[in-house]
């Protein structure tokens, strides 16, 4: 039988490894009532997430959209400008309403999404709380939601890169909405939904279905980069190439923009790696040193390689290498220790850049912005080596056996997580790839996804939007 097995630093659902000495007594184990929670809240906490979901929408906006847009060509700068931000909106809208409740409300026996419960919120408001980690430390639901919510903004944004240029923005939103529903939603719950200790002595038997099988994943290797990787080559491969690739010259059109994007995108990283400690803590700076030195090494691996492999050194690879680096630590953020962070990031850039460079011309697929060489090879690379770098052994935090309480320190088995972790990206793979080929499909036959050959050659800014990035 799998052991059970939870992180003792990973993200969770509504609450989490709270089930601590205070409520360890003869008897069955109680939850807190919500007034001793109401007296549990940490402000530190609190307002510490509130500052790192400000954090990750600023990886959305203005980040990623500056990321992306000044990779394309200006005749469609706006164009990815409005997709990033539309879907940041429209998935905030989902969120509220069905997103939050299917990602962290119990299924009962299945494992794979939650209910509606908690639909529109109901149930939800400032006198509800949201466990941390910490003994008898709470914060309040709305700011766990609202944290999880930047998430799934970001999530379905990422998706945009790999067609940019050729996706009809109507047909986009529409997919971004099924897809949040179908693929997104019940991917958070599998991996981070665990009822926790208000629901003891029952809470072991309801989670979600990685949860169960010990996979780890702090911030979102498999939720949010796989997942969204994944999605992404589907659709270039579904969409098809951009009219003239790869015979034209389409290169970036403000490595500026894009430079600025990549920064936006590395400081706002710290509030989606840390911010998924829950709290303020050791474990919070172990997640804040690691996003901060991964990075830096696959900056420099990045650059390396390409000086090597090419003479010089670019702009736009030193910003693939940062971004390939905080894909690969996001998973092992807070179960690695700096040294082997620093590992990380160096491996992950040469393998990366293999990607982009080499299997992507060899299969001949358009992956306009490289989203599936960089996020979706980048998470596989960190979500398998959370399984090495969480090893004691190597400094790591190791794992929690949450079959006991209160939670005790379980042996950790390299080899034995290394296949979890496996388990984890190819069930990811699949639930992702299958699930948005068919979203792609229906959306296709019905609203349509590819704009004509002439609103393509004209440019989407104008085609699609009426206006110009720029009109000098």
């Amino acid at each position: 039988m799998i052991r059970k097995l939870i992180s003792g630093v990973g993200m969770a659902g509504a609450s989490l490894l709270t089930a601590t000495a205070a409520f360890a007594q003869d008897g069955p184990i109680k939850a807190p009532t919500p007034e001793q929670m109401a007296g549990m809240v940490d402000k530190g906490d609190t307002s510490w997430m509130l500052v790192c979901s400000v954090l990750v929408l600023m990886m959305s906006i203005p980040g990623l959209a500056l990321f992306y847009g000044g990779l394309v060509r200006s005749k469609n700068m706006l164009s990815v400008l409005m997709q990033v931000f539309m879907i940041v909106a429209v998935t905030g809208l989902l969120w509220c309403t069905v997103g939050y409740s299917i990602a962290f409300t119990s299924g009962g026996d299945n494992h794979f999404f939650g209910g509606l419960s908690k639909a529109f919120l109901a149930g939800v408001d400032g006198t509800t709380f949201a466990a941390t980690f910490s003994n008898n430390v709470y914060i309040p639901e709305f700011a766990f939601v609202v944290f999880q919510m930047t998430f799934a903004m970001i999530t379905p944004a990422l998706i945009v890169g790999a067609f940019a240029e050729r996706v009809k923005f109507s047909g986009l939103i529409v997919f971004v909405v099924l897809w949040s529903l179908v693929v997104y939603y019940p991917m958070a719950h599998m991996v981070w939904y665990w009822a926790g200790p208000d629901f003891l002595p029952d809470a072991p038997t309801d989670y979600g279905l990685m949860w169960g099988w010990g996979a780890l994943d702090f911030a979102g290797g498999t939720v949010v980069h796989i997942n969204a990787g994944i999605a992404g080559l589907v659709g270039a491969l579904m969409i098809g190439k951009r009219i003239g690739f790869p015979k034209e010259p389409m290169p970036p059109h403000s490595l500026v923009m894009t430079m600025i994007g990549a920064s936006l995108l590395w400081v706002g990283w710290f509030g989606f790696n840390a911010g998924s400690n829950l709290e303020a803590n050791g474990v919070t700076g172990v997640a804040f040193i690691n996003t901060m030195v991964a990075t830096c090494a696959a900056a420099v691996s990045w650059a390396l390689v390409e000086q090597f492999h090419h003479g010089k050194a670019s702009m736009l690879g030193a910003a693939s290498g940062a971004v390939a680096g905080l894909v690969a630590i996001t998973p092992a953020s807070g179960f690695a220790a700096p040294m082997t962070a620093i590992v990380l990031g160096f491996v992950v850039s040469p393998i990366c850049y293999l990607f982009v460079t080499k299997v992507k011309g060899m299969f001949g697929y358009d992956d306009s912005l490289d989203v599936f060489g960089i996020h979706c090879i980048g998470g596989i690379v960190g979500a398998i080596a959370t399984g090495i770098v969480a090893d004691p052994a190597l400094g790591g935090q190791g794992f929690f056996d949450y079959t006991v309480f209160p939670a005790a320190v379980g042996e950790y088995d390299m080899g034995a997580q290394v296949i979890t972790q496996i388990k984890a990206v190819l069930l990811t793979l699949l639930w992702s790839g299958i699930g948005s080929a068919i979203l792609y499909f229906v959306v296709d036959k019905t609203l349509g996804l590819r704009p004509s050959a002439d609103d393509e050659q004209q440019g989407l800014d104008l085609s699609s939007h009426g206006e110009r990035a720029y009109n000098s």
